[in-house]
């Protein structure tokens, strides 16, 4: 095909909006989102303080949007409609490749790196969704509610299985786990979220949170910490 003969380009009625993006340790170039999963009540405490049996529950899956990423620096603005935001510290994981059907065996081939990140939750809009059997994305998918530091690709860091998982709020240790405590590991919650959705290069998965979650005050300075990987500071603001 020739310059001549060849389609023209696309046009927009509106800018398209940028590729949501996350830094990578030790490089200028972005690793680009394509989607947010997050496991839900993939430590056996945190099911346990949630009023749930983790030794009976399946893991389960919900979404946050790519856009609702956002850098540490930036702080956490408090949301509106709430006033009960919880902060929830969360291994986040960075795929490289995807497909249907992983294998458990071959689930850490997919993998990039991995970060650290806070699954931020309105809990009231969550407890009210609950009690009516309805979606938790208002009280998960609203703006700024994935703060996300950078990704350590695995050629540098290999791939974190035990270690600890903490967050403290202005100081005082809140959550304090380790990753080994995960009820699903990472190969095993690759496989299974490959046999309900295609993965794909650029998603990103969180992988669930230790107790002690609670509530965080405008004011109020959260530092999240996972052994071997950068920690983050983030300030509600």
């Amino acid at each position: 095909m020739t310059a001549e003969n060849a389609p023209p380009a696309h046009t927009y009625i509106f800018a398209p909006p940028a590729v949501p993006a996350l830094p990578v340790k030790g490089m200028s170039a972005l690793f680009p989102v394509h989607r947010i999963y997050c496991v839900g009540r993939n430590f056996a405490d945190h099911a346990i303080e949630m009023g749930h049996d983790p030794v009976r529950e399946p893991p389960f899956f919900f979404q946050k949007n790519p856009d609702t990423l956002t850098a540490p620096e930036n702080g956490f603005p408090y949301p509106p409609a709430t006033s009960d935001v919880h902060h929830e510290v969360e291994l986040v994981v960075a795929l490289k490749s995807g497909g249907s059907d992983i294998a458990a065996e071959n689930a850490l081939d997919c993998v990039y790196g991995y970060a650290v990140g806070l699954d931020m939750t309105r809990r009231d809009l969550q407890a009210e969704a609950k009690k009516h059997g309805r979606p938790w994305e208002i009280a998960k998918a609203f703006e700024h509610s994935a703060p996300c530091g950078p990704i350590h690709p695995v050629a540098k860091i290999g791939h974190p299985a035990r270690g600890a998982i903490r967050l403290a709020v202005n100081g005082a240790v809140r959550q304090d786990g380790d990753l080994g405590q995960m009820i699903w590991k990472v190969p095993e919650m690759l496989a299974h979220l490959s046999r309900l959705f295609v993965l794909a290069p650029g998603d990103l998965i969180f992988a669930g949170t230790p107790a002690g979650v609670g509530a965080i005050r405008k004011g109020d300075v959260m530092e999240a910490h996972i052994d071997g990987l950068d920690g983050i500071a983030v300030t509600v603001v």
